[in-house]
């Protein structure tokens, strides 16, 4: 029998859509070697946003970038012949393309072309606190309580914000950990963008003195802050030797020493800390110097709390943690004897 059917004719390539997104924390134009590959092979590269930061970079580069918005089956059939087509989403990326794109290759309906998401560029570890500098000036700019803060009024947050931090070290409670770290990262950025405006400690940001007194801003704090974390461990960073904890120690004393220039041993310890912890300071510092001074005698309790907040630091022991705990002991102990549960931790 002879056939008489037609050949069947091939397929239509159906193409290939790459939707190439990018970070905003990274310095546009810095794009992945495959992202600029696919950027110059591609038929058309579209954009709805006109004020795309990557757009000078790209014609830069000789890339044709259109401001066009299609619609999901725009772009397929802009995929007709076999074209890969590159989309170039906002910040915020696009919902009503993603999703049109996701209803047609649902319905079965459409011969589809590939879809691709492509990172052309990635956060890098750390990358959010740079939206937490963004976040922190606009708030600043703009709501009514923090822009009127000052270092001297914002000073009793950074304590309890520390303690609150030391409670969730101590109850061993990782969500509250992450929060109160969090807590406290946000008093380091206030103060810093508040340094940033030059004003004296204690000064209301409308007091109108435009004198700006040793402005600073977070990369100044950060950077002074990776040289010291550099030059304090030459054990890490340079040629120094270092195999043990002591060994370690002993570089910072000497580092310090250098550094601080100071008189005394007690130089630099703020005696505005909790009792206990400071005496144990003191002690700690008289023994590391090699200070020969006995503790001083006297009548009173604030003596014995002395003799063992020294005793407990040549120990090896903070005076402070080791007072905290007894006393939750004896605060669970207080409410067994009213009848009630130890708190939750």
């Amino acid at each position: 029998m002879t056939d008489h059917s037609q050949p069947t004719a091939p397929a239509e390539p159906t193409g290939r859509i790459v939707l190439l997104t990018t970070s905003h924390r990274v310095a546009p134009g810095v794009l992945s070697w495959p992202a600029w590959q696919i950027l110059h092979a591609a038929d058309r590269v579209l954009c709805a946003d006109p004020g795309h930061p990557q757009l000078p970079y790209l014609r830069e580069a000789g890339v044709e970038v259109e401001h066009a918005a299609p619609d999901a089956h725009a772009l397929v059939e802009a995929c007709t012949g076999g074209r890969t087509v590159v989309v170039l989403p906002g910040g915020e990326g696009d919902q009503r393309l993603t999703d049109g794109l996701a209803r047609l290759a649902g319905s079965g309906r459409v011969s589809m072309p590939d879809l691709e998401l492509l990172p052309g560029s990635y956060d890098l570890p750390g990358a959010r606190l740079l939206d937490l500098v963004q976040v922190m000036d606009r708030v600043r700019r703009e709501c009514p309580w923090t822009s009127r803060q000052t270092h001297r009024g914002l000073a009793k947050y950074a304590i309890e914000e520390a303690y609150e931090l030391v409670e969730a070290i101590e109850d061993g409670d990782r969500e509250e950990l992450r929060e109160e770290l969090g807590d406290v990262l946000l008093q380091v950025v206030f103060h810093a963008r508040i340094a940033e405006e030059g004003l004296p400690a204690g000064a209301d940001a409308e007091d109108g003195d435009e004198e700006a007194l040793g402005a600073f801003s977070i990369d100044d704090v950060a950077g002074a802050l990776v040289e010291k974390l550099i030059h304090r461990h030459p054990h890490v960073f340079g040629d120094a030797e270092a195999e043990t904890p002591e060994d370690v120690h002993a570089h910072w004393q000497r580092t310090k020493a250098v550094e601080k220039r100071r008189e005394s041993v007690t130089d630099g310890v703020p005696v505005g800390q909790p009792g206990l912890a400071l005496a144990a300071k003191l002690a700690g510092r008289a023994r590391a110097g090699g200070v020969a001074v006995e503790l001083p005698r006297g009548e009173g309790i604030g003596y014995e709390l002395l003799e063992l907040a020294a005793r407990a630091e040549a120990e090896g022991v903070d005076p402070e943690t080791a007072l905290r705990a007894a006393a939750r002991v004896y605060r669970d102990a207080i409410r067994a004897a009213e009848g009630l549960a130890a708190p939750a931790r």
